[in-house]
């Protein structure tokens, strides 16, 4: 067996056969230290073959060759380190905790924030069309009742003025046939005669003068239904108002608001209708423009989330990289003294906290080997 002089460090080769007992002294040849000698554990012995001779003892003590002669050397085997189960590593640590988190935290927040201007946009825009249409409802409805009213004056005033000569008498035409909105009209028609017959007296178009309105189902189809429901139901002095559906000449469809009022006193009606989106056009463009400003904010905001990705990340992974093998250095100078390497050179100049434990490490190293010295003076 091979036994290390504790003081100077020099081996020497031992026959544990000839330690008597369960231990021995030997003196050091080259300092004068007294080792103690421990008999090790008895092996079992493998059964010699017939006439082969047992083998000759070595001495008992057998020094080391001195300095300068060459020695044949033999390859020590490092004894089997079990390794512990490694959790999360501290960059991936620093990772999850700075570049992960913040990130999920932020993308969440943009998005609350984009959800929140677009319901605020929405609900504006929203707002501002159903007030801007209740409001040319009523544009349309005063327009109906301004017109009826000055129609029953100019009739209180020309008693004798005929229905069908309404539409030929340009200053009666002038107050029943009144411009509404930029493309709708007022016009007069009476309530159903005694053949129960709705006709109109008053209109831009004069081929609709005095037909039998029942008769314009033809020419306006599956939107016939809608129209005559708003027009039938202004009777017996009650104001009737609706949509219905209109077909341009270029076979295109829009919704419509019309609003038929009483003539005081009278067999009139007088109906204000035009097209309402001219009231909400410009609520539609403002939209418009509201979808077009969150759409822009929407593009700017996951461009600034992309570039706050990229600079955090950037910062984690180099400041992850640099913090991590300052502490593997520290490791690797803390191994190499735990297994008696006395001269390990600690390089790390740091002013934060990993540079007091580089101090405490390097005090620590001077400690242990000021310890081993005194030990040896001491024996």
């Amino acid at each position: 067996m091979i036994v290390i002089c504790e003081e100077c460090g020099k081996k020497y080769q031992i026959d544990p056969s000839r330690i008597k007992g369960t231990g021995a002294k030997a003196k050091c040849q080259a300092c004068g230290n007294m080792m103690h000698l421990s008999k090790p554990a008895a092996e079992p012995v493998a059964k010699r073959p017939a006439g082969r001779p047992p083998a000759q003892a070595p001495a008992a003590i057998r020094p080391e060759p001195p300095p300068g002669e060459k020695k044949e050397e033999r390859p020590k085997e490092a004894a089997p380190v079990e390794k512990k189960r490694k959790g999360i590593g501290l960059r991936a640590k620093i990772f999850l905790l700075f570049f992960v988190l913040p990130i999920v935290l932020i993308i969440a927040a943009g998005l609350l924030y984009l959800q929140q201007l677009n319901a605020l946009s929405s609900l504006i825009t929203g707002e501002s069309a159903k007030m801007v249409t209740h409001l040319g409802e009523q544009i349309i409805a005063e327009k109906a009742r301004s017109v009826s009213e000055q129609v029953r004056l100019y009739l209180m005033s020309h008693p004798n003025l005929r229905k069908e000569d309404f539409n030929n008498d340009e200053e009666f035409r002038k107050i029943a046939v009144q411009k509404v909105g930029l493309t709708g009209y007022t016009a007069l028609h009476a309530v159903p005669d005694n053949n129960g017959i709705w006709r109109n007296w008053g209109h831009t178009n004069p081929k609709i003068v005095g037909i039998d309105m029942s008769t314009l189902k033809g020419p306006l189809g599956v939107n016939f239904p809608g129209f005559w429901k708003v027009f039938s139901a202004g009777k017996d002095a009650k104001e009737s108002s609706g949509y219905y559906t209109w077909q341009e000449k270029d076979g295109s469809f829009r919704d419509k608001y019309m609003v038929c009022a009483p003539v005081a006193r009278t067999p009139y009606y007088i109906a204000a209708t035009t097209y309402l989106d001219e009231f909400t056009k410009p609520v539609q463009v403002m939209e418009a423009k509201a979808k077009e400003i969150s759409a822009g904010t929407r593009n700017t905001v996951f461009g600034i989330l992309g570039g706050t990705l990229i600079l955090i990340g950037l910062v984690v992974a180099l400041y992850g990289r640099l913090l991590t093998s300052r502490i593997r250095s520290l490791t690797d100078v803390a191994e190499r003294i735990s297994v008696g390497d006395m001269d390990a050179e600690i390089k790390l100049a740091s002013k934060d906290e990993l540079g007091d434990l580089a101090e405490a490490i390097g005090r620590m190293q001077e400690s242990i080997r000021l310890s081993i010295e005194r030990l040896r003076r001491r024996r």
